[in-house]
């Protein structure tokens, strides 16, 4: 078992190289807009998972989820190779390519606290004329003692 410390470090330089490889080595147009998020190596630094996500071309352009991941099985064999001969370690670690699902939960959470925003705008609206219901002042005066005789 390798320490956790040497298992992230590995981990950033595996990033590092798969994100410089598909940049200006793999010649594959599906894997241009292929971004590397982030990347776990197990303890034993026998596999690998790197996360990515893919870019749409314009902002209303639906990105090519499968392509990019058959793009990415196809490049495994390469990818596994130039991670090997860059750092150096005894086994190279298996990889694995898993769509990195936090910039869609980041866009819904956007959304949420944009209705939230408007719902408490509304609110306010609301309350803004509002007048209480009832007395004014709704908490009854201490009873004045009465005098003794």
């Amino acid at each position: 078992m390798a320490d956790q410390a040497r298992a992230r470090k590995l981990a950033k330089r595996i990033s590092q190289i798969v994100a410089s490889a598909l940049e200006h080595e793999v010649k594959d147009p599906r894997l241009a807009r292929v971004t590397i998020t982030d990347t776990r190596v197990t303890g034993d630094l026998h596999d690998a998972t790197v996360y990515y996500t893919v870019l749409g071309e314009k902002l209303d352009a639906e990105p090519d989820f499968a392509g990019a991941a058959a793009a990415l099985e196809k490049a495994k064999g390469v990818l596994r190779t130039m991670v090997g001969q860059q750092t150096g370690v005894r086994f190279t670690p298996t990889l694995s390519f898993v769509t990195d699902t936090v910039p869609d939960a980041a866009r819904h959470m956007d959304e949420l606290l944009a209705r939230a925003r408007e719902a408490d705008a509304e609110v306010a609206r609301l309350a803004s004329g509002a007048e209480p219901a009832g007395e004014a002042d709704p908490y009854k005066a201490p009873r004045e003692a009465e005098e003794a005789d």
